[in-house]
C-alpha cells in the first residue's frame, strides 16, 4: 500500500513565516487535496549542529521513509544550497532512500542542472501564509 503522508521539513521563511508556520501551511494545503502530513519544523541556523543532528536521526529517517514524499521548504534555493546545506543533505538522502523530494521555496535561482543534481521533482515558488497553503494543493496534485 502506498503511504498517503509527506513529510515537510521546512525552515522559517523570515520573521513573520517560523518554520512551525511554513510546515502548517503547506500541510494545511495538502490535506485539502486528500494527503496526510507530517510536519517537520527545522528551526535554527541551517548548517548548525542542532539542526545536522535532527537530519541524520534515525527518527527523522524513519519518517521520511514511511512518507510518499518529502517536501523540503526553504526560503532560497539556490546554487550555494549546494555546498552541503541541511537542503542539500535533505534531498541527497531522500533520493538515496527512494523517496522523491519536492521543494516549496520563497526564492529559486537553481538552473535545471542544480536541480537535476538535487533530484527535485518540482519545485514550487511560495512566500506567504496564503501562498504557501497554495502550494501544498498544487503538490497534492503532483504527487
Amino acid at each position: 500500500m502506498i503511504p498517503r503522508t509527506l513529510l515537510i521539513a521546512a525552515r522559517p521563511f523570515g520573521a513573520s513565516l517560523d518554520a512551525e508556520r511554513v510546515a502548517r501551511s503547506i500541510a494545511a494545503g495538502l490535506r485539502e487535496g486528500g494527503w496526510d502530513a507530517d510536519p517537520c519544523p527545522i528551526e535554527g541556523e541551517r548548517s548548525s549542529a542542532p539542526v545536522r543532528a535532527l537530519v541524520q536521526s534515525p527518527d527523522f529517517e524513519a519518517r521520511m521513509r514511511g512518507a510518499r514524499a518529502l517536501v523540503i521548504a526553504e526560503p532560497l534555493l539556490s546554487e550555494q544550497t549546494l555546498a552541503g546545506t541541511v537542503a542539500f543533505e535533505l534531498a541527497t538522502r531522500a533520493r538515496q532512500a527512494g523517496v522523491p523530494a519536492y521543494a516549496v521555496t520563497g526564492e529559486d535561482r537553481l538552473d535545471s542542472f542544480d536541480a537535476r543534481i538535487l533530484d527535485l521533482q518540482t519545485i514550487l515558488r511560495a512566500r506567504t501564509h496564503r501562498s504557501l497553503r497554495v502550494a501544498g494543493r498544487k503538490l497534492a496534485e503532483l504527487v
